[in-house]
């Protein structure tokens, strides 16, 4: 209530104006613990506008149906430097903060410690437990061996991308000699051990000619890797490289000449398609659960709302797996009548998303979310690319990406090794 001229209060309002003047709902909030400094801060606020724009979805229609309340998500920014020790301390400031979920994916390692934090945490304080939901972190020890009731992943995990990436590349008639080439930390080392299981077992007269790990956010100049890959006779590269990492890789590839087919996990955004440029056509893959040409129908709305809300055309890096969590989560709290962690932890657990943007599982014994894949390949777009050409460019760089291989959840999915504890 303000204070009237000369300090005096202003009459109370009746009973009648003061439920008029309610106070809003209270917001549920989302602690975004991410890397919003340091080497991946590019990466962090690709999330960060990807998030917000699925939490203003959900807003945009009132919020989400709380007992006889609509209430707000509210996203908030912990900034983890992209390091583990750092992001425990924001798991610490939103515990202190009693924020209910909190959300990161850009590293599993980061994914792997805040789980192991989250345990010892909800038993510690059950009145403040926390779910961690995880958009990108993709090692698959995290919905396996150290799988946990607190943790729920909404990509496919990398045993899962590899195997739609390898089919694609075990149809490329073209590649006899591959080059692995990974970040050195837990997530890397898994993509270098599937590919090599994997292609193996669908090309055995496939050669490796490399097989590195490099450290993690540290190389600015990778002129020297591509110049090592070219040398090897390499005719294909395999990387789960992300984030600055691997914009710099396909951009000394350009520079060297390197003329390789690039199998990756993360080829359509966060600069790499405007780093190799012309030299990726038909050359660079990527795989995700979806993709700005996949196809239209009810996805494509959403996608054109977030890139029309967009100031600049390079911020165009959009995961459609973030209006998936949001709405899975929304539905979760709704259903379970209360945004408390373990309640909403239980309705989201075995729920499918049906309608747009796509249908998605999450299965109740490990917490892997179920999704469609899409192994979609480098092209020119425009109108004046020719037939065939992707309609949708990717951050303003006049390349874009077309289905090459799509493959359904009962495709995708994989068997576990979980063997979750309920609290």
């Amino acid at each position: 209530m303000l204070a009237a001229a000369g300090g005096a209060l202003a009459q109370a309002p009746s009973g009648a104006a003061k439920a008029d003047a309610a106070a809003p709902a209270a917001p549920i909030r989302l602690g975004l613990i991410e890397g919003f400094s340091g080497p991946f801060a590019n990466a962090g606020e690709a999330v960060w506008r990807n998030l917000q724009f699925a939490v203003d979805r959900v807003n945009s229609r009132g919020g989400v149906p709380v007992g006889d309340a609509r209430r707000p998500f509210e996203l908030v920014r912990l900034d983890s430097k992209g390091q583990a020790d750092e992001a425990l301390v924001m798991l610490r400031r939103a515990a202190d903060l009693r924020i209910p979920f909190v959300l990161q994916g850009n590293s599993s390692t980061v994914a792997g410690a805040l789980v192991e934090a989250l345990e010892r945490h909800n038993e510690r304080e059950p009145g403040n437990r926390m779910l961690l939901l995880n958009y990108s972190a993709v090692d698959p020890v995290l919905t396996n061996e150290r799988c946990s009731f607190w943790h729920f992943r909404f990509d496919a995990h990398a045993g899962m991308r590899m195997r739609a990436l390898v089919d694609a590349l075990a149809g490329n008639s073209r590649v006899r000699r591959v080059y692995l080439l990974n970040q050195d930390y837990s997530f890397g080392r898994q993509v270098a051990r599937l590919a090599r299981e994997m292609i193996a077992e669908r090309r055995p007269d496939i050669e490796f000619v490399g097989d590195e790990l490099h450290p993690l956010g540290r190389i600015r100049d990778f002129v020297p890797y591509a110049a090592k890959i070219r040398g090897s006779g390499a005719d294909a590269v395999v990387t789960g490289n992300w984030g600055n990492d691997l914009t710099l890789l396909v951009r000394a590839a350009r520079e060297v000449g390197l003329d390789a087919d690039f199998y990756t996990f993360y080829g359509n955004g966060l600069g790499a398609p405007a780093a190799i440029g012309e030299a990726g056509v038909d050359k660079v893959r990527a795989v995700a659960e979806w993709h700005p040409n996949a196809g239209i129908g009810a996805a494509q709305p959403i996608y054109e709302d977030f890139r029309a809300r967009l100031r600049d055309p390079r911020d165009d890096y959009f995961n459609m797996r973030h209006v998936v969590m949001i709405e899975m989560l929304a539905a979760s709290i709704e259903a379970a009548g209360k945004p408390e962690a373990a309640a909403v932890a239980r309705a989201l657990e075995g729920r499918t998303h049906v309608g747009a943007p796509y249908t998605a599982t999450m299965r109740a014994e490990d917490h892997q979310i179920l999704t469609p894949l899409q192994v979609s390949v480098m092209r020119r777009a425009g109108p004046s690319a020719g037939e065939g050409a992707p309609r949708f460019d990717l951050e303003g760089s006049g390349f874009g990406f077309v289905t090459e291989r799509r493959f359904e959840p009962a495709d995708t999915a994989m068997p576990h090794g979980c063997a979750m504890r309920q609290p």
